[in-house]
């Protein structure tokens, strides 16, 4: 029996017309008609006894509508605590992330929200591979790119500028490229993308948009074995403003040809449909945003 269409009863008795009660439940009168002779036919008896100018409850209608309102009320009392249950931030949160970003950077992220929702639990894949749901066992994915999969639903957490970084050691004894054609002949520290070696990067600058092809001798499919390549001097690596902000405010690296615009890579939270977005979810994100746009004005300063 359709909940809506006992709601339609519990109206019709209250006001003692069919007509008020389609008009407050906003539907049309033959609507709500044939939703109390469903609930009519499917009880077995009449509810209401009709005449040309008048409608009342019948000796059934009587007995049964208290009993009606209780199973209502007790719907609507069971739906309440669903919601409420629903609002509360526990369970497992199951989140797969990029490795560097993950271990570096996201960890003590996850730390805190931890200690902040004690009901909840975590499960952390650290991974750069393509994005599956199903075979990593996970909820929720961050990562850099809008999601490809137009069935997939995301939230976007920031624009996170890409920068050109150099050790000191390596500026000293290599010298500082001044433009696109000197970075050239620089000593590259190249990412290994789905197999592909990341080796030709666009710069802008008075909208002129420039592909330098860099020489390099160091590929690791690790962003965290790049960025310590670069840390140690072993040549010029393109870094997320996130991911270098905290070595730029050290002075472990510093960021070149800043004249140049490299493009944004934008950061996602990404799930397999909205049904999985939960508080959890939307708590996650939000601390997502704020510290990782926090981790972009920082690089901009010390860049």
């Amino acid at each position: 029996m359709n909940t809506q269409d006992l709601i339609v009863v519990m109206k019709t008795a209250q006001l003692g017309n069919i007509s008020a009660a389609a008009a407050q439940l906003d539907m049309q009168v033959a609507t709500a008609s044939a939703a109390i002779k469903r609930v009519e036919k499917h009880l077995g008896f009449q509810l209401f006894v009709r005449s040309t100018r008048s409608l009342r409850l019948s000796k059934q209608g009587e007995t049964y509508l208290p009993i009606c309102e209780q199973a209502l009320a007790l719907l609507d009392n069971g739906k309440k605590q669903v919601l409420d249950n629903d609002n509360e931030i526990d369970g497992e949160l199951r989140l797969t992330a990029p490795s560097d970003f993950g271990r570096n950077i996201l960890l003590p992220w996850l730390d805190e929200l931890l200690d902040e929702y004690p009901k909840l639990a975590l499960k952390l894949i650290l991974n750069d591979h393509n994005l599956d749901f199903y075979r990593d066992g996970v909820d929720i994915a961050l990562r850099y790119g809008a999601p490809e999969d137009s069935s997939f639903y995301g939230f976007k957490i920031c624009d996170v500028p890409l920068l050109l970084c150099a050790s000191t050691e390596y500026i000293e004894k290599q010298g500082t490229p001044k433009d696109h054609e000197e970075l050239s002949e620089h000593q590259g520290l190249f990412f290994l993308i789905r197999g592909s070696k990341f080796d030709t990067w666009k710069l802008t600058k008075n909208e002129q948009t420039y592909k330098v092809v860099l020489k390099g001798r160091r590929t690791s499919n690790d962003a965290d074995v790049v960025k310590r390549w670069c840390a140690q001097g072993a040549g010029i690596s393109l870094r997320s403003a996130i991911d270098v902000a905290d070595q730029l405010e050290q002075g472990v690296v510093q960021s070149i040809l800043n004249d140049y615009r490299v493009e944004c890579k934008p950061l996602w939270l990404i799930c397999p449909s909205k049904q999985m977005i939960n508080p959890s979810v939307r708590v996650l994100r939000d601390k997502l945003r704020v510290y990782c746009q926090a981790l972009v004005e920082k690089a901009e300063r010390y860049k």
